[in-house]
C-alpha cells in the first residue's frame, strides 16, 4: 500500500501516514479512484491541534480490521482544514445538511463527483448511547450505496443544489449605516452573558472579531458607548480567566464551561494576533495596567514560542503533550514556569499560513508602535520579509502554505492576500518601510482584477456583485466538480477573506487617496451587510469595517527630522509628540522621517505628500477624510480624541 501521507506538508497529515488507512491528500485523483473502482469517498478533515481528532485517528484509523473494511470499500481522502479551507467550508457547508452542532474532525461521505450523502464528526470506536460507531457508520453507508444508490445520489443531488442556491449572495444591498449598525450593537449587548461575560453559554469563545466592532463601534445617542463597554468588561475578564496561559501568556482556544473554566489547551495563531491587537487597542482607549500586561504577554507568546527559527509563525500549538511519562492533555500547563523548563512542551504546528501571519504582523507592528518596543516591530518585519521571500512566486501568486521552506500546493485563498495585505500597511506604516506598502498593493490590485497595464472592473461586471476575488481563482479540485463556491462570506473566529481585502483597501484608500479603494470596499460590505445585520455574532469584521467605512476617519501622520544623530533637545521632542500618538486607537497613524515620507509619495501614497518636519522639528499632521489642520510641533496643541 503506499504511503501517500509521509512527505505532506500538514503535520496533521503526516501524523496519519502510518495508518493502516490507504489514504489520499487532497487530490484528483481520489476522485478518479472512487469513479474506477465504483465507491463512495470518505473525506476526513480536521487540524494538527484538535483534541478529538486525535482521538479518533488513536481509536478507528489506526484499528487494522476498520481501515481493511475502509480500503475495501471506500476512497479515503484526509484533509487539513487549515491548508484547504476552501474545501472545508465546502464541506461544513454539506454537513449541515445531516448533522449539527459541527466541528472537527468531519467526516463527509460523498459520491465519485464530490457530492455529499451523509456526515458526522466523531464517531467512537464503539456504539454509545445515542451514537453508533465509526464502523457501524461505515457498514450503513456501504449498505446505502449499494442497495439504495438511486436515493443516495438524488440526496446528494439536492444537498448540492441547495447549497449552490444557499452560496448566491444578495446582490444590490448597500452599506449597513449608522443605525443599522447601533442595532446589531443593541444585539450583540443583549447576547451578554451577565454573570461571566462573553457571549452565550458552554461552550465559550472569545470571538474577536465581534469584539473588534464592539470596541471601535460608539455609536449615537443614549446607547453611545455601551458596546465599547461590553468589549472593555470581556476583554478585562478573559485576561483574568483560565482561558489565558499566565505563565507563557498566549490564550488557549476556547473553554468547555460558561465561566471560562477547562480550556481546550490548543492555543491558534489566529485567535493570538487577533487578541493582541484588541488588548493593545484596549489599552490606547482606557491606560489601563491590565490591557497592556495581557497584550504584552501575547506579543511575547507569539515572539517566543510561535515564532519559528526562519522567521514565520506557526500556525497553533497542540493541547496534548507528555508530562510525567503520560500524555495529556492541558497537564504542560497546569506547571508552573520551572516546571515546565523540565518537560517537552506541546508540539508546534509548524505550517506557516500566509494569511494568519498576516494576522499576527498587522498586530505585532501595532503594538511595537503602541508600546514603544522596537522587538515587537522587528519579529513583525523578520516575518513579513520570510514571506516575500518564501510564499511569493515568480509570477507573483502567493504560496498558502509552507513548511520548513517546501511550499505546498494548496491553493492561496483571498484571505491569504487581504491579511497578509492588512499586515504589511500596518507594518509599513510602523517602520515607515515603502517596500511594504507597494507589495500590498499590487497585492489587492490582484485581487481587484488590476495590472499595471489595466483597471479596475466594477463590481456591478462580477457574477456575485462582489469586487474582490483570488487571482489564483478557486480550488481546482472543487471546481471541477461544480463545488467552488463563488463567494465564501462566512466569518466567525476571523475575517473572512472577503472582509480582509476590503479591510486592507480601505486602508489603501487612507494612504493613497484613490477613490476605487474604498468604493471596492463599500461594495464588499454591501453585499455582506444583511447577513452581517442578521447574525452579528457571526460577522463581527464586516460590522467592524462597515462602521469604520460609515464616518470620518482620522489619519496622523508624525514626520520627524533625518538627522542621523539628533541632540538631546530634538530627541525628547520626538519623544513626547509620539508618547501622544502611541495612544490613538482608531483611524490611521504613522510616523516616518522626512526621506520615508518623500519615498511613500513618491510611491504615490498621497496622504505623504509635502509633509516634513516643521523648522527641523518633529511635527504632526492631523487629518480628517484628508482635510488636514495645521502642522502641529508641540504635543500639547494635537487636539485629543
Amino acid at each position: 500500500m503506499p504511503n501517500r501521507l509521509a512527505d505532506a506538508i500538514s503535520p496533521y497529515l503526516r501524523s496519519h501516514a502510518a495508518n493502516p488507512v490507504d489514504w489520499y491528500g487532497w487530490c484528483a485523483e481520489a476522485f478518479v479512484e472512487a469513479r474506477l473502482r465504483d465507491v463512495p469517498v470518505l473525506v476526513s478533515i480536521g487540524y494538527s491541534t484538535c483534541h478529538w481528532c486525535h482521538v479518533m485517528a488513536r481509536e478507528s484509523f489506526s484499528d487494522p480490521e476498520l481501515a481493511d473494511y475502509l480500503n475495501r470499500h471506500f476512497v479515503s481522502v484526509k484533509v487539513d482544514r487549515e491548508e484547504h479551507p476552501e474545501v472545508d467550508a465546502t464541506y461544513l457547508a454539506a454537513a449541515s445538511a445531516f448533522v449539527g452542532g459541527l466541528g472537527w474532525p468531519l467526516n463527509v461521505f460523498v459520491t465519485p463527483e464530490g457530492a455529499a450523502f451523509y456526515a458526522g464528526t466523531y464517531f467512537p470506536p464503539s456504539p454509545l448511547p445515542g451514537h453508533p460507531s465509526f464502523r457501524q457508520v461505515l457498514e450503513a453507508v456501504t449498505d446505502a450505496w449499494t442497495t439504495r444508490r438511486v436515493e443516495v445520489t438524488e440526496s446528494a443531488s439536492l444537498v448540492a443544489k441547495a447549497l449552490a442556491a444557499a452560496a448566491v449572495p444578495v446582490v444590490g444591498g448597500s452599506l449597513p449605516g449608522p443605525h443599522a449598525l447601533a442595532r446589531a450593537q443593541a444585539e450583540l449587548v443583549g447576547m451578554e452573558d451577565p454573570r461571566f461575560g462573553g457571549f452565550g453559554g458552554a461552550p465559550k469563545f472569545p470571538v474577536a472579531p465581534v469584539l473588534g466592532f464592539l470596541l471601535g463601534w460608539v455609536g449615537e445617542g443614549s446607547a453611545a458607548g455601551e458596546g465599547q463597554s461590553l468589549a472593555l468588561r470581556t476583554l478585562k475578564g478573559v485576561g483574568a480567566s483560565p482561558l489565558r496561559d499566565p505563565v507563557e501568556g498566549g490564550f488557549f482556544r476556547y473553554a468547555v464551561n460558561q465561566d471560562w473554566t477547562d480550556p481546550h489547551y490548543e492555543r491558534m495563531l489566529y485567535d493570538n494576533a487577533q487578541l493582541l491587537d484588541l488588548y493593545t487597542q484596549a489599552w490606547q482607549i482606557t491606560g489601563q495596567q491590565w490591557a497592556r500586561t495581557v497584550a504584552e504577554g501575547v506579543a511575547r507568546f507569539l515572539t517566543t514560542v510561535l515564532r519559528l527559527p526562519g522567521g514565520g509563525f506557526a500556525s497553533a500549538q497542540d493541547s496534548e503533550s507528555t508530562v510525567g511519562g503520560r500524555r495529556v492533555e492541558g497537564a504542560y500547563y497546569g506547571l508552573d514556569a520551572d516546571a515546565r523548563l523540565q518537560e517537552t512542551p506541546p508540539a508546534l504546528d509548524e505550517k506557516v499560513l500566509t494569511g494568519w501571519n498576516g494576522l499576527a504582523i498587522a498586530a505585532l507592528a501595532r503594538a511595537g508602535f503602541a508600546f514603544g518596543n522596537p522587538g515587537f516591530t522587528a519579529t513583525a518585519a523578520a516575518a513579513a520579509d520570510y514571506l516575500l521571500a518564501q510564499h511569493v512566486r515568480r509570477d507573483g501568486s502567493l504560496v498558502r502554505a509552507s513548511i520548513a521552506g517546501r511550499a505546498s500546493t494548496a491553493q492561496a485563498t483571498l484571505e491569504d492576500y487581504g491579511m497578509w495585505a492588512r499586515g504589511l500597511l500596518e507594518l509599513a506604516l510602523a517602520t515607515g518601510e515603502v517596500r511594504y506598502a507597494t507589495t500590498a498593493r499590487r497585492l489587492i490590485d490582484g485581487t481587484l482584477g488590476r495590472t499595471d497595464a489595466g483597471t479596475v472592473p466594477p463590481a456591478a461586471d462580477s457574477p456575485s456583485g462582489m469586487p474582490f476575488s483570488a487571482p489564483d481563482g478557486p480550488d481546482p479540485v472543487l471546481a471541477g466538480q461544480g463545488l467552488a463556491q463563488d463567494v465564501d462570506p462566512s466569518e466567525g473566529a476571523y475575517p473572512s477573506g472577503i472582509s480582509a481585502a476590503a479591510d486592507a483597501a480601505n486602508l489603501l484608500y487612507l494612504l493613497t487617496g484613490e477613490d476605487r479603494y474604498r468604493a471596492a470596499a463599500v461594495a464588499a460590505m454591501a453585499v455582506l451587510g444583511n447577513r452581517a445585520l442578521e447574525r452579528p455574532l457571526a460577522f463581527g469584521a464586516a460590522l467592524r469595517l462597515s462602521g469604520a467605512l460609515n464616518g470620518p476617519v482620522e489619519q496622523l501622520l508624525v514626520v520627524v527630522p533625518d538627522a542621523s544623530s539628533p541632540d538631546e533637545a530634538a530627541a525628547g521632542e520626538t519623544a513626547s509628540l509620539l508618547d501622544v500618538v502611541r495612544r490613538r486607537g482608531t483611524g490611521l497613524v504613522a510616523s516616518v522621517t522626512e526621506s520615508q515620507a518623500r519615498a511613500f509619495a513618491g510611491a504615490g501614497f498621497e496622504l505623504f505628500r509635502d509633509r516634513a518636519a516643521h523648522q527641523g522639528r518633529p511635527t504632526a499632521y492631523l487629518c480628517r477624510d484628508f482635510a488636514c489642520q495645521l502642522p502641529v510641533t508641540d504635543p500639547a496643541d494635537l487636539p485629543g480624541r
